[in-house]
This record gives structure tokens, C-alpha cells and sequence, in this order.
């Protein structure tokens, strides 16, 4: 008889008042560490030589990555238990069993480890009613692939746990899924889908996860994982891709990275990362660009963990990206609307949020990603006096003022010099590897009627000696003077003062986010202490 997932939260009272579970005899024999720590992997300057591995569901699935001599590349491999061919049959019955009695993807439950218990209670009941006896060995390597396939995303699990993972992409049938791994860039896998209906099938759990729809009517899906807030792209036929369906995973980085630990990984220079904690401080408009995958979701993160603690914040985003600690910050999300063939029936847009937005009294508005009719109101706002932070795609301040200017969004000159600072966020490669840069800080002087722009550039990167190059003399410092009544010297000593504390806090390897935001937090409300610390 099949087992509720209401058992599993049956309590019962002992004679001394004790709440007990009324499965406490039939303790889970199944475990995973959900808690495993992020692997610590040490650079490789000969991939030739590599050979590398480290888990990703533990004790189950491990990554091994490794050179492969055949395709002359880095090979990504997935490392699950082996199944002998018996082990195999028991599992297709199970898995038979399980789809005919349960469907997991429709329990409304959150927590991982509750539905691996209610998967167990009831393959162990199939097991007692078609008489299977197996080893404790078996049994676990066989509850694994029933997890995997019945919670998880099937071959593709273990990937969805590995810290390292950027991009998840398959291109269809028969052809190698491929990853964007954090160290060593797009790598080929060992998974391959070579059977369409599999494939099909489970492009089409991936959107029932997304609470989406796709069907031959409508081929084409975006939507977000709901438990990892990864967003998601598939595609459904062969009218759409000649390889059959498709999908694409970006994956976000489950560790807010602090500005210290941007110091760390060569990303930005305490000049910069001063220079942009001031500005912050005064209230400056600052549009983060650049291309997909660039770090742009990152450096907002980091510019916004400069703003004053008791600062009011409200951010506005597609899929919740963001992490500070403010207290007084309300992170928004925008919401799909549901229904098929057009219908958006319950959808919030960013365009919504962020006109509600300014009805909050924002001191700061954040914006993972302006493309369109939100990027009006967001200027709107900052010319109304709201301080703004946002990212856009584009290559450079001339796109930037371009899209700025022309449709969809079609804001006036006059508009587009609310902005203050764009910084330009972009792929490098520093002795071989693949990196990431701000590039440059580009301050907006002046923007004229035909899209010509004056741009001032306090800080730039040079790619060939790897050096961050600045000079002093700063636009926006001087708007800083003119509007705050700042002497221009303070604002040289304080740019100075936080250039040493930040250097002094990478050399004593305090990069923890939460750890340094305390040390920003404190640097606010007792600078003296602060400095008395870090700066005797």
C-alpha cells in the first residue's frame, strides 16, 4: 500500500510528553549531504596534465575532469555507482513501480531530505510486495538513481551541484552536453541524450520544475528553477532545432563574493573598489555592462554592499541574484504570468516593480537588468533625485548611450546624462586563463543630440602588463563637491584611507562577504574604531 506524505509528519506523544515520529523504528537508510563545502581547486597551468577530482552528491557522484588524448580537450566526467546487469533490472521495476504509484514533480514540498524519506518509505514497500531482496550496497546505489531521476534533474543532477558550474547547455540528440566551468571555461561532458523521447521527456520535466509549458504548439521556453533560481531555455521540436530539443541552464554562484575577494582573484584593484565605495556613499547613478556571463550580476553585488547600512534599499529582479545584509533592504522579484497561447494571466514585470518601486521611498534602487520600458521609469527616478544601480548589456559607453536612445527604451540626451558612471565588465585571458575584468570606469561629462558622448576615464585596465591604471582627477568627485558641499580634499583622504584598508584586508585574507560587509558596516557608524583595528 502506498505510504502519504503525510506519515512522515505524524508525531505521536510519549508518556513523559515527548513529541516522537511514528516512523522512528524505520530510520532513512539513504542519506546525502546537502551541506558538502564548496571544493577548493588549485590552479592548473598544464591542462595536458590534468586530472582532478571532487564530489558533487556525496558519497554518490563524483566530477573528473581530465585531459583527453582522443579529442585533444578537457573531458568533464560524471562518476556514479556502477550497476551490474541485475541491479539494472531492479532498477527499471522500481522505477516503473514508482512512476505508476507517485508523481514527486507535483508534491508541493521544498525540502529535499522530507522527499527523499517519502521516496524510501515507498520503494521500500515495493521492495517487501514484489519480494526483491537485495545487499545494503545495492540498496543505496539503487536509491541514488531513484533520487536523481524522481527528485533531481535525471543525468544531469550531479552538475546541478557542482559550486564550479556556470552553464549547463545541450545542443540536442546524440551530440556531448556541454558546461562552462568556473576554472577551465566550456568543457565537453560524458553525457550524451541518444534517444529523443528521452531527451523530449526530459525537456518537458524541465518546465513542469519551472511551473512553464512547452508543447509542439509552443516550442520555445524561459523560466527558472524554482529551488536554485537557475534560469532556463529549451527548446521542444526539430522545426525549432535540427538536433531535436534543446536546453540551457546558467547557474548562479551559491557565495556572495565580497570586494575583497574580487581583490583576490584579480578582478579589481583597491583604487577601484575605493573610488566606487565613495561615489556609492554620495548617491552616484552607476550602470554595471558588459556580456553574457561577464561578472556584471557580481559587480552590482559588490558596489551595492558599499551603500550606508541604514541606506533604504529596493532591488528589482528577473531571478533573485542579489545578497546583502542590509536590514532595510526589500529585494523584489518580477513573476511570469501562466496560461498558453499568449495568455499571461497574474504576471508582475519589472516594469511593475519598478513603478511601485518609487512609491517606497527607495534611497537606492537596484536593477539586475534593464532592456526595455523599466529602463525609463529607472532614469525617471534618478532624475527625481532616487540613486540607481543597474546592468544592461552592451560592449561600451557609445552601445550603451545608443540603446539608451533608441527603441525600445528611446530616452532623451538630457535623460541619459543622469548617468554618472558605466563600468565595463568583460572576459580576459591573463597567461592562459580565462579571467574576468573590469575593464574600465567611464564617467559621463556630456551626451549631445546626435549620440556623441564626453566621457571621462578615472580608472582602465592594461591588458598587457595586467595593471589597473588610474588617475585622480574625477568628474564625478567634482559633481561630489559641487552637490554635497564636500571639499575636494576629504574626499582625496578618504580615497586614500579606504584604498589602504581595503589593500590591508586582502593581505590579512579577510575575503568572506559577510565578514567584510560588517567591516564596511562598522567603517559607517565608527570609523575611528575601524581604522584604530586595521590602520594602527
Amino acid at each position: 500500500m502506498l505510504l502519504k506524505l503525510d506519515s512522515l509528519f505524524k508525531k505521536k506523544k510519549s508518556k513523559n510528553g515527548e513529541v516522537k515520529n511514528d516512523e522512528k523504528k524505520d530510520e532513512s537508510q539513504f542519506k546525502i549531504n546537502f551541506d558538502a563545502k564548496k571544493p577548493m581547486l588549485a590552479d592548473v597551468s598544464d591542462q595536458t596534465k590534468l586530472d582532478l577530482r571532487y564530489g558533487l552528491i556525496l558519497p554518490y557522484a563524483y566530477a573528473h575532469l581530465y585531459w583527453d588524448e582522443v579529442h585533444g580537450e578537457v573531458i568533464y566526467g560524471i562518476e556514479e555507482p556502477n550497476l551490474d546487469v541485475k541491479e539494472k533490472e531492479i532498477l527499471n521495476t522500481l522505477e516503473q513501480g514508482v512512476q505508476e504509484l507517485i508523481d514527486i514533480s507535483f508534491i508541493n514540498v521544498d525540502d529535499k531530505e522530507v522527499l527523499i524519506e517519502y521516496l524510501e518509505k515507498n520503494v521500500k514497500v515495493l521492495l517487501k510486495e514484489l519480494g526483491i531482496v537485495i545487499n545494503r550496497n545495492s540498496y543505496l546505489k539503487l536509491m541514488y538513481y531513484l533520487y536523481r531521476d524522481f527528485i533531481g534533474l535525471n543525468k544531469i543532477e550531479p552538475l546541478m551541484n557542482d559550486f564550479y558550474i556556470e552553464d549547463i547547455e545541450c545542443n540536442g540528440v546524440k551530440t556531448p552536453v556541454y558546461l562552462v566551468h568556473r576554472k577551465f571555461g566550456n568543457i565537453r561532458t560524458n553525457i550524451v541524450y541518444d534517444d529523443f523521447d528521452e531527451l523530449t521527456s526530459f525537456v518537458e520535466k524541465l518546465a513542469q520544475k519551472c511551473g512553464k509549458y512547452i508543447s509542439y504548439a509552443n516550442p520555445i521556453m524561459d523560466g527558472r528553477l524554482p529551488d536554485s533560481g537557475a534560469r532556463v531555455n529549451a527548446t521542444y521540436t526539430e522545426d525549432i532545432s535540427s538536433r531535436g530539443p534543446t536546453f540551457s541552464i546558467r547557474m548562479f554562484t551559491r557565495e556572495a563574493w565580497s570586494p575583497v575577494k574580487l581583490m583576490s582573484i584579480g578582478t579589481v584593484s583597491a583604487e577601484v573598489l575605493a573610488y566606487l565605495w565613495i561615489i556609492v556613499e554620495h548617491g552616484t547613478n552607476i550602470l554595471v555592462v558588459g556580456g553574457t556571463g561577464s561578472g556584471k550580476t557580481t559587480i552590482i553585488n559588490v558596489i551595492a554592499s558599499f551603500i550606508r547600512p541604514e541606506a533604504r534599499i529596493v532591488s528589482i529582479e528577473d531571478t533573485k541574484e542579489l545578497r546583502l545584509i542590509h536590514e532595510n533592504w526589500l529585494p523584489s522579484i518580477a513573476r511570469a504570468g501562466t496560461g498558453v497561447g499568449g495568455e499571461n494571466t497574474g504576471e508582475i514585470t519589472l516594469f511593475d516593480l519598478l513603478k511601485a518601486s518609487f512609491r517606497q521611498r527607495p534611497d537606492y534602487v537596484i536593477v539586475g537588468e534593464i532592456r526595455g520600458q523599466e529602463a525609463n521609469v529607472l532614469f525617471q527616478g534618478m532624475a527625481s533625485g532616487h540613486s540607481g544601480l543597474a546592468t544592461m548589456h552592451a560592449d561600451d559607453v557609445k552601445t550603451v548611450i545608443k540603446r539608451l536612445e533608441t527603441a525600445p527604451i528611446n530616452l532623451s540626451p538630457s535623460l541619459v546624462e543622469i548617468l554618472d558612471v558605466v563600468c565595463l565588465v568583460s572576459h580576459a585571458k591573463v597567461k592562459g586563463q580565462d579571467v574576468r575584468k573590469l575593464r574600465t570606469v567611464q564617467e559621463i561629462i556630456s551626451v549631445k543630440e546626435n549620440g556623441d558622448s564626453e566621457v571621462n576615464v578615472p580608472f582602465q585596465w592594461d591588458a598587457g602588463r595586467n595593471v589597473f591604471m588610474f588617475k585622480r582627477e574625477s568628474i564625478v568627485f567634482k559633481k561630489i563637491v559641487t552637490k554635497r558641499g564636500v571639499k575636494m580634499e576629504e574626499l582625496q583622504r578618504e580615497f586614500e584611507t579606504r584604498r589602504k584598508l581595503l589593500n590591508v584586508l586582502y593581505k590579512k585574507n579577510i575575503t568572506e562577504f559577510e565578514e567584510v560587509q560588517r567591516i564596511i558596516s562598522d567603517y559607517y557608524k565608527n570609523k575611528d574604531a575601524v581604522l584604530k583595528r586595521f590602520l594602527p
